[in-house]
């Protein structure tokens, strides 16, 4: 039985109870997924882990800035499953999840983004990963590349402080480039392809420019991620075990959150200039795939 059937929402309590059971049946990710997965990451984006040292032990959960089309959790997961045994927990937003993509997604770590779901993976000791942007930062513009788009969310804090969870500051640089935009996203309702679009019913009055991708260009102009070098630092780990039990004020949330955005952003920034400095050692062959 999948989570999702012809008859239920994707939250309501039957589904849930589900999707959890199933999640905390998966202990690791599907080892030929890994495989391939690591392998394709490896040799096309050489990721490269900073400060990985200060992961504690403990479980975490990861907090990132997304990235254009959320490729950063399919660069981050299976490096960290491959090169520090951590197994990420994904939560994703609900409009990934059907029946043809419920077992893929689990298989690799993948959950749905509900605070019952969280809550139960952090009973369980799993690590989780989450980007509190969302569809916003992945379908950011080219002005708004690596930066945060979190608005006013701050729901991870106030789950990892009800479960006195670390929350682990990471930031990606590399995936916001693998494509160069065509044409943003918020310029196609008015554009050529915009009235076409809308003629063909996939446009109306109720779609939000601001939720739309952009028209990407990939590796040698075609839809495939350029081989961008990955940069990934993982901060200092904001500890909340001593919130747990308690109710902490809405200032004290946000002020957690406040810290876990600094870090990041003040890493997004130092990643920026080591990338310009690292891309002068490139071979001329990387360099030219990445025009």
């Amino acid at each position: 039985m999948n989570i999702l059937d012809q008859n239920k929402q994707p939250y309501d309590a039957d589904n849930l109870a589900l999707h959890i059971e199933k999640a905390l049946r998966v202990e690791r990710p599907t080892q030929r997924v890994q495989d391939i997965s690591y392998q394709v990451v490896k040799r096309a984006f050489r990721p490269w882990l900073i400060d990985v040292e200060n992961v504690p032990d403990e479980p975490c959960l990861f907090v990132g800035n997304h990235s254009l089309f959320a490729f950063d959790g399919a660069v981050l997961g299976p490096v960290m499953y491959a090169e520090q045994g951590r197994f990420l927990r994904g939560l994703g937003d609900k409009f990934l999840w059907s029946e043809l993509t419920e077992d893929f997604l689990l298989g690799i770590g993948g959950v749905l983004g509900h605070p019952e779901v969280c809550s139960a993976l952090m009973e369980n000791g799993s690590d989780l990963m989450v980007f509190p942007g969302g569809a916003h930062e992945a379908t950011k513009t080219t002005a708004e590349k690596y930066t945060l788009m979190w608005k006013e969310r701050y729901g991870f804090v106030r789950m990892a402080v009800q479960h006195g969870y670390n929350i682990m500051p990471v930031a990606l640089v590399g995936p916001d480039d693998f494509y160069s935009h065509l044409m943003e996203g918020e310029d196609i309702p008015d554009s050529m392809l915009g009235q076409w679009l809308t003629r063909l019913g996939v446009l109306n009055e109720n779609t939000r420019p601001d939720m739309l991708p952009p028209i990407p260009r990939g590796l040698l102009g075609s839809l495939l991620p350029r081989p961008q070098r990955c940069y990934i630092q993982f901060g200092k780990p904001v500890r909340t075990a001593h919130l747990l039990g308690k109710k902490p004020a809405k200032k004290t949330l946000l002020d957690i959150r406040a810290r876990v955005a600094t870090q990041i952003e003040e890493m997004l920034t130092d990643l920026l200039i080591l990338r310009e400095e690292d891309s002068k050692q490139q071979g001329l062959l990387r360099r030219l795939l990445n025009l």
